[in-house]
């Protein structure tokens, strides 16, 4: 059959076929010349009759359609078709894409990078999750509303994000809106600004960056209301705001923190922070010194931000100083002052901060006098008619309601639910013999209130208190001018003990530092307490060093000479339960305010201020959020001196008219030439001139038979305090043990009545 030429027939069309032997396929298969050809043969479809030598054979070679071979024919493996791969794989590509999220209702637009949602617009946050708090909700949509309305217009809730939230206590849920609510004009038409005037420890700065957060991310029309913000604090601050941000919003947000580089370096940071565009900036807040925003603020006033906020706001009282200015021809209506002083009560510093967030809400300068300041004065005037004291209370009444509108103010007596009890604590300290000489001496010989007769305080009479109150502190603080004979301390040498020398501290010379040194020592001694101590002078803070060197106490010290990347390094180390450090000394002037010291529990006022404000703002380091002992706070004065007349004269209230006396330079314009008289004397036989002064009908000998009004707490007035003339009525285990030491009288209250645990 090999001798003829084979060629693929259809069935019946010739008698000639191809042998489908196994040795013939072999010999042509590897040829691969009629490979082709046995793809069109096809079995017949009446199989002829056969020989049965051949049946078997014609069995292996026939295949039929209808079943298939147990195993292959030939020893070629088994490929797949590769246009039926392909046309599979294609398949799998051609799907559309589908979106990962579970019960995703909506597709992708054309252009869209991402997700678009498609229907009406959502909140970012659900407004009806348990404990949701919703700044804003829009108005209901009637039917006919909903159809006529254009989708991609409509106002959507705006709630606080979940993880804010849920940590949020009830009053500063309430502040957060009060905020939203003014920054948006929505308490003001056509106002942006407001003053969180909350006290001390009631989270103002956790309230703020819940605004901030809140406001880069939604707003009503489902877009961020602002690109930017930027926080203004006092330097030692700085670090911190950027770690609360870090605290409560995670890795959420990165900030951008200035408090140090070369002028360049800073120019080039924040020019590149103004210069973010779009709604998710890489670095959308900025937290910048006072004092480093005045030297740039040409770089930030050539942008715009959407809001800023001034913490320890009370610096911005004079609308005349280079700071307020600056802040002032920044491009942002949006404005939020911090402040956890109590405004101070000077009528104009009160226009000055309102005008500063709200410009124009209280008219100009010069309508605000004649409209408000000089009515509301007149009418506290011992001499006025009763028609202008009518008036003046009409006037105040008027702009109290006008301010209120952007201010909030929540004392802390809230805290007392989630604070443990405070003591509050003023002790009269007895002057030692040595000082009493010493400040006798001063008197008689500087005739300070002689100089006064002349209707005008000298300058030599405002170097007589600084002197009188270093002297207080102790002897050695005045040593100097002693050796010196300075005025009012010619002679006084000789009256100091044989030997004396001013690089060795002997507490026994100073009433106050005797009564320190016996508070550090029980308490070392009884407890595991930390303390703080404060002063107005970085001299007693010499002092203290010196005392707890002798000690051998460890200690931390703070004042203005400190680097603020240190300060915020130290302050977390102390307040570590694993620090060593017993003492923290601080300096009430070198930026205290804002610090949070909850490591310790007993604080330690060495000496008075004239400012309130100051020594309340350096109280509440240690009570405050997170402390979880109960707080013990003591205030030191020499008894019969001029350090009882500063305390009295901060304790003294007096409605708008009075004002708060911030420098001694200041002292002219707040004291009456009388009351300057009285600050040079002394009362050598009395056991508190404060409380002579008060007049107290609940003592009786200097013994109180009558305790204080019920509800009365340490907010009251010092005439509803506890007053103890010795150590039986006191609370506080500490001072008991602390009182032979030279502790004529005590005035204690305590924060809210819950005493549980206390010692």
């Amino acid at each position: 059959m090999d001798k003829f030429p084979l060629t693929s027939t259809s069935v019946g069309s010739s008698p000639l076929r191809r042998s489908l032997a196994p040795s013939q396929l072999a010999k042509r298969k590897p040829g691969g010349d009629d490979s082709e050809d046995d793809e069109d043969w096809h079995p017949e479809a009446t199989p002829k009759k056969r020989k049965a030598g051949s049946e078997s054979q014609s069995w292996e070679c026939y295949v039929s359609p209808f079943r298939k071979p147990l195993a292959p024919l030939t020893n070629r493996p088994h490929c797949l078709d590769s246009s039926k791969h392909e046309a599979f794989i294609r398949s799998i590509l051609s799907k559309p894409f589908k979106i990962p999220i579970p019960n995703y209702q909506g597709s992708l637009g054309l252009r869209a990078l991402g997700i678009k949602r498609t229907g009406v617009r959502s909140a970012l946050h659900d407004p009806f999750e348990e404990g949701a708090l919703v700044l804003y909700e829009p108005p209901p949509l009637s039917a006919h509303d909903q159809l006529k309305i254009d989708k991609d217009k409509v106002p959507i809730h705006v709630v606080v994000d979940p993880v804010l939230s849920r940590v949020l206590r009830p009053h500063q849920r309430e502040g957060v809106k009060f905020l939203w609510e003014c920054v948006t004009s929505r308490r003001i038409p056509g106002s942006h600004g407001c003053i969180m005037a909350d006290e001390m420890g009631l989270g103002k700065t956790l309230q703020c960056i819940t605004l901030v957060w809140t406001l880069l991310r939604q707003s009503p029309d489902g877009k961020p209301e602002i690109d930017k913000a930027m926080v203004v604090s006092p330097s030692s601050l700085v670090k911190n705001w950027y770690n609360e941000v870090g605290k409560w919003l995670g890795g959420r947000i990165q900030p951008l923190a200035i408090d140090g580089g070369s002028k360049d370096e800073i120019d080039r940071k924040l020019a590149g922070f103004m210069n973010q565009r779009g709604l998710r900036v890489p670095s959308p807040i900025l937290i910048i010194s006072y004092e480093t925003f005045r030297l740039h603020a040409e770089v930030l006033q050539k942008g715009s931000v959407g809001l800023v906020i001034c913490d320890e706001g009370h610096r911005l009282k004079n609308s005349e100083n280079q700071t307020y200015q600056a802040l002032d021809g920044l491009n942002t209506p949006r404005r939020v002052l911090i402040s956890g002083t109590p405004i101070q009560n000077d009528l104009l510093e009160y226009f000055s901060l309102v005008h500063f967030v709200n410009s124009g809400i209280l008219g100009t300068a010069q309508e605000f006098k004649k409209h408000f300041e000089i009515p509301i004065l007149k009418g506290r005037d011992a001499d006025a008619s009763e028609a202008e004291r009518h008036k003046g209370e009409e006037r105040l009444k008027e702009l109290i309601s006008i301010v209120n509108r952007c201010l909030i103010r929540r004392t802390s007596d809230i805290l007392s639910k989630y604070l443990p009890v405070k003591i509050e604590q003023v002790v009269c300290c007895r002057l030692t013999p040595l000082q009493t000489e010493l400040y006798k001496h001063f008197l008689k010989q500087a005739k300070p209130a002689e100089d006064l007769k002349e209707g005008k305080i000298s300058v030599s009479s405002l170097s007589s208190i600084t002197s009188l109150k270093k002297l207080c502190n102790h002897p050695a603080l005045i040593y100097e001018k002693c050796v010196e004979e300075e005025e009012g301390f010619a002679g006084a040498l000789e009256l100091f003990p044989a030997g004396y020398s001013p690089k060795s501290l002997e507490p026994q010379l100073s009433g106050k530092m005797l009564v320190l040194d016996y508070i550090l020592a029980v308490t070392r001694s009884t407890s595991n307490d930390k303390v703080v101590l404060v002063s107005n002078y970085t001299q007693t803070l010499d002092l203290f060093e010196k005392l707890c060197r002798t000690r051998r106490y460890l200690y931390v010290r703070l004042d203005g000479t400190m680097s603020i990347k240190k300060r915020a390094k130290i302050v977390e180390r102390f307040n570590s339960l694993s620090s060593p450090e017993f003492v923290f000394m601080l300096s009430s002037k070198a930026g205290g305010c804002g610090l949070n010291l909850i490591g310790a529990n007993r604080l330690i006022m060495f000496d008075p201020d004239w400012n309130p404000a100051n020594d309340e703002q350096a109280m509440a380091r240690v009570w405050r959020d997170g402390q979880k002992k109960t707080c013990y706070i003591y205030r030191l004065l020499s008894t019969g001196t001029i350090e009882e007349k500063i305390f009295q004269r901060q304790t003294h209230k007096k409605a708008l008219s009075s004002c708060v006396v911030d420098e001694e330079q200041d002292v002219e314009r707040h004291f009456s030439l009388g009351e300057l008289k009285e600050l040079f004397t002394l009362n050598e036989t009395t056991a508190s001139d404060t409380h002579d002064k008060i007049k107290c009908r609940r003592c009786v000998n200097g013994h109180q038979v009558k305790p204080p009004p019920e509800g009365s707490d340490c907010t009251s007035d010092l005439s509803q305090w506890n007053h103890c003339a010795d150590k039986r009525g006191l609370q506080d285990s500490v001072l008991k043990a602390t009182w032979d030491a030279a502790v004529t009288f005590t005035f204690h209250h305590h924060s809210h009545e819950e005493q549980r645990g206390i010692p």
